[in-house]
């Protein structure tokens, strides 16, 4: 029989990714006021088929990236040559202001929203484009709060420019052999350069070696070097603006200037699981020039907003390649019939609720993340109440975090929803799973942020404007929906006197992780809760719908597992470490790493 003969499947067909999605529309409604909404949605739809057609398409051409280290001559060059695909994306997300909507500030604090929910749209289909592009939004963060004069009429426009011939790229290097997430073992130095300075403020010579620089084919760097003494570890650390080539700024007619232009030089790129197309890179910096920024031995402060803004796309690429998953999903599940051929998987009840399940995740992550998002547009905008940004600084570390804990097995569970044809390389699942397992550890693992989350909590009073906004929130459930609800509720009121007691020292060893998914099941709770009131209150078509997410999220979605899990890390037993150590090392391989370090 040939191919075209017998049956014949049907492919099954995404609708545009904003229309289509169970979230968005109906969570924009809510946060934007109506002439914002009008605006922004016709961008967004007419965005979502440019996602379909112009940049799925250009993922079809777009390849790892090499390096030539050497020309004919024997002449060091380090020729970074990315693919014609990999370009075209980039351009696409300058021209598409992917950086320039937050900066613009067009929507003042809903900008950002506006700015993410596109990207959510495309991540799933732009091969990781939004690394550099994360890193872009971080250094322009820092640029436009304490970038020189020159650096802001010179860098920062082309930082946040939709033109792509104009358009600087930027990246983020911290990362040393030493140290991994401790910056403090940083062994970049940077020295003064005598005389009469540039433009753009006080330049050193950086000599040291960045073990992942990711976005190496950027035009700028942010970078963290050290300017005191080693035993200050990371209070000697300051933070640099490092051109990529000379000259730095130039026509766009003009050639790209040689890549070792400044001192920079590539020792290899780096062979990962996923975001095979991100060219990072092992670099060496040999007296490369730098401008500091700020003061001096303050980079890990000034770098903050870098961080805070990256672990924000960090969150957003989760349950974007999430997004575009539960689209194959659910597409599939219309066109793929059993019974011989009689009844769709779609009226299949065993197979809907698993959707089901993965849908409610979905819908907690997403208004999740942008309840930060939200947050994270009012501080930049100055219209952030205090309580405000105190619960941004919790929030940050959380989403990130939960985000990519929880998207990567429910990307998984779509696949399976497809059978064989899931674990196609055709369909994307593959590539959208691999990339997204670097959010587990990018900018900081799970039990990095957790400890991070330890901190802003125990030294500040975040945790206490958290716990007031959320029994605000929790009082303003009207009594027409109390009753409905009454098990949640109760559910979400007796984890938040848990939470409210987590953080207090001293803080057992293991408390760290688990409370960290605590706080991020109530808050994501909480914000889910506040979408059903309203939707409830303004007689939604989605309010029945809204309600119940709520209700499965608190009851069904692990809530309970987490308060368990933190009232057990409290009381495990003094020894419990040590057996640790046995099972996973085993008595005689411990001791004899214990006498091996004596």
């Amino acid at each position: 029989m040939r191919v075209e003969e017998g049956y014949q499947p049907v492919p099954y067909i995404e609708g545009n990714p904003y229309a289509a999605d169970p979230v968005l529309p109906s969570l924009l409604k809510r946060l934007f006021p109506s002439k914002v909404l009008e605006e922004v949605e016709g961008d967004l739809e007419r965005f979502g088929n440019v996602v379909l057609t112009e940049l799925r398409a250009l993922t079809g051409v777009s390849h790892p990236p090499r390096v030539v280290q050497y020309n004919q001559w024997g002449q060091r060059v380090d020729d970074l040559q990315a693919s014609e695909g990999w370009r075209a994306l980039k351009s696409a997300a300058h021209r598409e202001g992917m950086v320039g909507i937050f900066y613009e500030r067009k929507f003042r604090e809903h900008s950002r929203v506006y700015g993410f929910a596109k990207m959510l749209l495309a991540v799933g289909d732009t091969q990781v484009i939004f690394c550099p592009i994360s890193m872009t939004d971080g250094a322009a963060r820092v640029i436009e709060l304490i970038g020189t004069p020159e650096m802001k009429r010179d860098i920062y426009p082309r930082l946040i420019s939709r033109d792509p011939s104009f358009a600087f790229t930027a990246g983020q290097w911290m990362t040393e052999r030493p140290g991994g997430s401790d910056v403090s073992r940083t062994e970049t130095i940077a020295m003064p350069i005598t005389g009469p300075g540039t433009p753009y403020g006080p330049n050193y010579r950086l000599d040291g070696f960045k073990w992942f620089s990711s976005a190496t084919d950027s035009d700028v760097s942010l970078v963290l070097a050290r300017t005191g003494m080693p035993e200050d570890g990371s209070r000697a650390l300051s933070l640099f603006l490092v051109p990529l080539r000379y000259p730095l700024l130039r026509e766009p007619s003009a050639p790209r200037p040689s890549a070792t232009s400044n001192n920079i030089f590539i020792h290899r790129l780096k062979n990962k699981v996923g975001t095979q197309l991100v060219p990072t890179a092992e670099l060496s910096l040999a007296g490369a020039e730098g401008f500091l920024l700020g003061k001096l031995s303050e980079g890990v402060r000034l770098i903050t907003p870098v961080l805070n803004i990256t672990r924000v796309h960090s969150s957003l690429s989760s349950i974007g390649n999430l997004r575009k998953c539960i689209a194959i999903a659910t597409a599939y599940s219309t066109v793929r019939k059993i019974k011989s051929g009689t009844q769709p998987l779609s009226d299949q009840p065993l197979h809907v609720a698993e959707l089901a399940k993965v849908s409610v995740l979905y819908r907690a992550l997403v208004h999740f993340v942008f309840g930060a998002i939200v947050l994270l547009g009012k501080t930049e905008c100055g219209v952030a109440t205090q309580e405000e940004e105190l619960r941004l600084r919790l929030l940050t570390p959380a989403i990130k975090a939960f985000a990519a804990d929880k998207a990567c097995a429910a990307m998984e569970e779509c696949m399976t929803a497809l059978g064989g044809e899931g674990y196609m390389v055709e369909n994307g699942f593959g590539t959208c799973i691999q990339d997204a397992l670097v959010e587990k550890i990018w900018e900081g693992t799970i039990t990095v942020l957790s400890l991070d989350l330890v901190r802003a909590a125990s030294k500040s009073k975040a945790l206490d404007a958290f716990l007031v906004w959320a029994r605000t929130i929790l009082s303003s459930c009207p009594a027409s929906l109390r009753g409905k609800l009454r098990e949640p509720l109760e559910a979400l009121h007796a984890a938040c006197d848990d939470l409210s007691q987590t953080y207090k020292a001293p803080i057992a060893p293991l408390v760290p992780r688990p409370a960290l998914f605590l706080f991020s099941h109530i808050a994501s709770s909480l914000y889910l809760l506040e979408h059903a009131i309203w939707a409830h209150q303004k007689s939604e078509v989605s309010s029945s719908s809204d309600i119940e997410v709520f209700r499965r999220w608190v009851v069904e979605g692990g809530l309970s597992l987490a308060v368990e899990n933190v009232r057990r890390a409290k009381t495990s037993p003094t020894d419990r470490s040590q057996m640790d150590s046995e099972i996973v090392y085993s008595p005689s391989t411990h001791a004899a790493t214990k006498q091996a370090r004596l």
